[in-house]
């Protein structure tokens, strides 16, 4: 049997205590300051908040959805800042931010790419030829519109076509489509049947594109206008439960939901 073995022990006063160290005014100052120069550098060179104001991306983006947007990923870029962030060309699907009269920035998806020929027929878009696959199209109910539903159209229906755009579109088509020139590209609303976008007033210009969006980070419940689906306004009065009223000012699960 091993016999049991006695360490050592030290009296309390001479166990070393340890102590935990405050940060002294400068040194919180410099964290501080640490932190506010990130934060500028994101909103600055990376990151932006955007609120999505009307339906025309119903049911991708919503009214009352905040948004968060990278605005480097279609930056011009040289090798350093290749290094340092993640570029890459504009792509057909994507969801880009841009610059437009009105209003000054606009969200919109990219259909057509530069060379491409596309046409819609009866609401479907068809590009080179071959139909698209888009399941985030949304034909929300509309009175019937052949410009709108029928693309190009070879006569000047809709009041709302811009009319330098139509004259424009008409020396771009070619057997039935429109070719896009280079350098631009053509977007649509996924909410189709209620969104002015490429069809109405012409491309976007890749030196116009500034952001693509990232994410939901918040979302206030806003009524729609053209979403059938929303629930109605409960216009009898009727008392809610107190939960409800304190939580339905938001819509909870869409927040942090990435956009595709």
């Amino acid at each position: 049997m091993s016999t049991p073995v006695e360490l050592p022990v030290k009296p309390l006063s001479q166990i070393a205590l340890v102590r935990l160290h405050l940060p002294t005014l400068p040194e919180a100052l410099a964290s501080l300051l640490r932190t506010i120069v990130v934060a500028l550098f994101l909103l600055t060179f990376v990151l932006q908040p955007l609120l999505i104001p009307s339906e025309s991306m119903e049911r991708t983006l919503l009214v009352g959805d905040f948004l968060l947007f990278n605005k480097q990923v279609y930056a011009p870029s040289s090798a350093m800042s290749r290094w340092l962030m993640p570029y890459r060309p504009v792509e057909r699907g994507d969801i880009i931010v841009f610059h437009h009269p009105k209003p000054p920035l606009l969200v919109k998806r990219v259909i057509g790419l530069p060379g491409d020929r596309l046409r819609i027929q009866d609401g479907r878009v068809i590009v080179n030829g071959v139909p698209l696959d888009e399941p985030y199209a949304a034909f929300e109910p509309a009175p019937p519109n052949d410009f709108r539903d029928n693309f190009p159209a070879k006569i000047y229906t809709d009041p709302q076509v811009d009319p330098d755009w139509w004259r424009q579109m008409q020396s771009l088509t070619r057997n039935g489509e429109l070719v896009v020139p280079p350098g631009e590209y053509f977007v649509l609303g996924d909410n189709r049947n209620h969104s002015s976008d490429s069809r109405y007033w012409g491309f976007v210009p890749r030196q116009a594109i500034v952001a693509r969006p990232l994410v939901i980070y918040f979302s206030l419940t806003r009524p729609s206008s053209t979403d059938v689906q929303q629930a109605a306004d409960d216009r009898l009065g009727h008392e809610r439960e107190l939960a409800v009223r304190l939580t339905g000012f938001a819509r909870w699960r869409r927040i942090f939901q990435v956009v595709h």
